[in-house]
């Protein structure tokens, strides 16, 4: 991918029950990794961390942003480590024109207003994929717009227990390297839990780390 962007697929996932679902999440959410001044100029981050814009926070921030591409039952298919300014239709047509396993034609995508866009939409329906987002104020209504609300939770949902559960908005990391491994560790740790939860059949969604957190 583009310079300054990290992809990986989080590891084996194939293993995973959830994997060979037809219906993939799309989101993107701020990875913060400072907040004087004096960080953003001195920083080992600085030039790949930059200044971005946090819609539910309403705020500014300076960091990176973790782009996920994810099952409904929570479970990372692909993810990228970027700027915080980087597009999220074109990093996610990255993400998925990178791996040979997200060709998949058939599959759904799901995603917020930010992904709004022709060239995007158009790329995806050459690949066989549908993109199910919401319509915009003057737009004409689009199909299957009663499934948004449900998934879109979702992945808000697993964003909200990376940063909370899994102290992503606490990664502690310095160097471009060492935040990359906990971003990376922190996909790993839900991949893990979402195949135990699912081979050993825990009651509650795959994805519920509850009974680890402790």
């Amino acid at each position: 991918m583009g310079d300054g962007v990290v992809s990986v697929r989080p590891g084996e996932a194939g293993s995973v029950v959830g994997h060979a679902d037809d219906i993939w999440l799309v989101d993107s959410t701020p990875v913060e990794c400072g907040r004087s001044r004096e960080t953003a100029k001195r920083s080992d981050l600085a030039g790949w961390a930059t200044y971005g814009y946090c819609a539910s926070h309403s705020r500014f921030f300076w960091g990176l942003r973790l782009h996920l591409i994810a099952t409904p039952s929570g479970l990372p298919m692909a993810f990228a480590l970027t700027g915080a300014k980087e597009n999220e239709r074109d990093i996610a047509a990255e993400m998925i024109s990178i791996d040979p396993d997200l060709h998949r034609p058939g599959q759904t995508l799901i995603g917020d207003k930010g992904y709004r866009s022709a060239r995007f939409e158009t790329g995806l329906t050459e690949t066989g994929i549908t993109l199910i987002r919401p319509a915009l104020k003057g737009e004409q209504s689009r199909p299957l717009q009663q499934f948004l609300r449900p998934f879109r939770q979702i992945i808000e949902s697993v964003n909200q227990t990376l940063k909370a559960q899994l102290d992503l908005e606490r990664h502690g990391g310095r160097k471009p390297a060492g935040v990359a491994a906990r971003i990376l560790q922190r996909l790993l740790a839900l991949t893990a839990a979402i195949w135990h939860n699912e081979t050993t059949n825990q009651p509650g969604p795959a994805r519920s780390l509850i009974a680890y957190d402790h």
